[in-house]
């Protein structure tokens, strides 16, 4: 198996891939990575670190083919193998390509997956390590370029794509793990509600519960690992009250920089950007599943925790094929809009977990998981 794996600089794939490397070893499953960045820079040691992207064109073409050549040569000795590379780059020169499709297709690789992240979290580690001055919307734009060549790519090869959520470290490390080394194992989407329960500490419980137990039996592709809905909310929140900032948390990985400061100005001007791409991405995560399991709490005042997002959510997985699957905790019974497009409902998760394991959908899940 060989997976071609992009991202825009701020993701910090490097890191998060030898992690998964690990992860895969303490497992029993042998992964190889080839790093393009790093193997240019060995190839090139004039080349002063950060500044590999301001060479001459010529120069830079030359040096990433030489190192595909060495991947393409190298990239089967192991079993399975991950290409840290990107589609893009959008520099201070513009947008240009970051491979050369005729490699790609020499190199063939098994699957595609771009690695998103926070975009706040991206914008901060790309000026951490970067002397440039990127905007969130810069940020933004990238992104989707990324995504969209990435997807390109895979489909002009004939080959599946996924978008891949860095989001909770260790769950995500297992997720790219088994996505690389365990392609047959069952792909969910897991549906909950999110802005309107923010406030409710047992009911996010639940659902956190939910999360982590589909993360347990399948590859899942979760929706929450991405969220810059809380980030608008709190700066359109600030922005009334007079506050020019957003105070961010920052993932453990930014050791020293527990907390960041955002400008509300630059989140305001991405507010369609993160509506618009918050549905273009759950979207496409419903469409490289197999199926979607949703859950519906009980808010309360005994009211189903079903929100327009869900409702569009499993309408979507219904009308493009998927199974859909239905947690319903609520007393009060579903509506047919629920209830007509649903392959089962059940009334519990441990109901849904007893039924997924009898129908053999665990099966496939490698002895070495944990």
């Amino acid at each position: 198996m060989i997976a071609l794996v992009t991202g825009q600089v701020g993701i910090d794939k490097k890191p998060f891939l030898e992690a998964v490397e690990r992860y895969a070893g303490e497992r029993g499953e042998s992964i190889g990575s080839f790093h393009v960045g790093s193997m240019m820079y060995k190839e090139a040691p004039d080349i002063t670190k950060g500044r590999i992207l301001g060479l001459p064109w010529s120069r830079l073409t030359s040096l990433r083919r030489a190192v595909f050549k060495d991947i393409i040569r190298h990239a089967g000795e192991t079993p399975h193998a991950v290409i840290n590379t990107h589609a893009t780059f959008r520099w201070r020169h513009g947008l240009f390509s970051a491979i050369d499709f005729d490699q790609i297709k020499e190199l063939n690789p098994d699957l595609f997956i771009c690695v998103v992240d926070n975009i706040e979290v991206v914008h901060h580690r790309l000026h951490k390590e970067h002397e440039i001055d990127a905007t969130l919307k810069d940020c933004m734009v990238w992104r989707e370029e990324e995504i969209l060549v990435t997807e390109l790519l895979a489909t002009a090869m004939g080959k599946p794509f996924y978008i891949f959520s860095r989001g909770r470290l260790q769950d995500n490390l297992r997720t790219m793990q088994r996505l690389i080394t365990r392609p047959d194992m069952r792909k969910v989407y897991p549906s909950f509600p999110m802005s309107h329960v923010m406030d409710m500490p047992d009911v996010l419980a639940e659902i956190d519960g939910f999360r982590a137990e589909l993360a347990e039996h399948f590859v899942t592709f979760d929706p929450g690992d991405v969220d810059e809905k809380i980030l608008l909310d709190t700066a359109i929140a600030n922005a009334r009250e007079g506050i020019d900032f957003v105070e961010i948390d920052l993932p453990a990985d930014l050791a020293g920089s527990e907390r960041e400061r955002v400008s509300v100005r630059q989140v305001l001007d991405i507010a369609g950007d993160i509506d618009g791409q918050i549905y273009m991405r759950d979207f496409k995560l419903i469409d490289q599943a197999d199926m979607i399991v949703s859950l519906v709490p009980e808010l309360p005042g005994g009211n189903p925790g079903l929100s327009s997002g869900v409702e569009r959510e499993l309408q979507h997985a219904w009308e493009h094929t998927k199974e859909v699957y239905v947690v319903w905790k609520p007393k009060k019974a579903p509506s047919p809009f629920i209830t007509e497009t649903a392959t089962k409902i059940f009334y519990s998760v441990e109901e849904a977990l007893a039924y997924f394991e009898e129908k053999g959908m665990f099966k496939s899940k490698s002895l070495f998981d944990a």
